[in-house]
């Protein structure tokens, strides 16, 4: 892969995370499926009842890619913590507040370092931005 192909590919996924970005709550449930689907071995969803017989919510969403886990975090409705962990053999040696964009952008960068080195995940990617 060129530069330039890793540029607009970078730029087309980081495109497709925010599409859904207007609505934090639905976005957050949008993202993780779609995600799961794309690169299960990367990403971890924990969801939780909403209410005594409400469905099941994301509370958590995290990328795991190149000692980087970058996680989402809904605090309801529309309200949203992001921060990325520098993981280093399994330790978490430090944890950081991020705005939502600076995550969305980790995201995309750590998807596409993973799908340069690994051509499952680069075939994950390509149904994500095409489907």
């Amino acid at each position: 892969m060129s530069e330039a192909d890793g540029s607009l590919e970078l730029d087309l996924l980081a495109a497709s995370l925010r599409a859904d970005a207007g609505d934090l709550g639905t976005f957050i449930e949008t993202l993780a499926i779609k995600l799961e689907e794309a690169v299960p071995g990367l990403v971890e969803v924990e969801r939780v009842k909403s209410g005594f017989r409400g469905p099941k919510v994301v509370r958590k969403l995290a990328v795991n890619a190149g000692g980087d886990r970058l996680e989402l975090l809904s605090q309801g409705g529309n309200r949203v913590e992001a921060r990325r962990a520098r993981i280093s053999g399994g330790i978490v040696l430090k944890t950081e507040p991020i705005d939502v964009d600076d995550w969305l952008t980790s995201v995309s960068e750590a998807l596409t370092r993973e799908a340069a080195r690994n051509q499952r995940t680069r075939q994950a990617l390509e149904r994500l931005l095409l489907g």
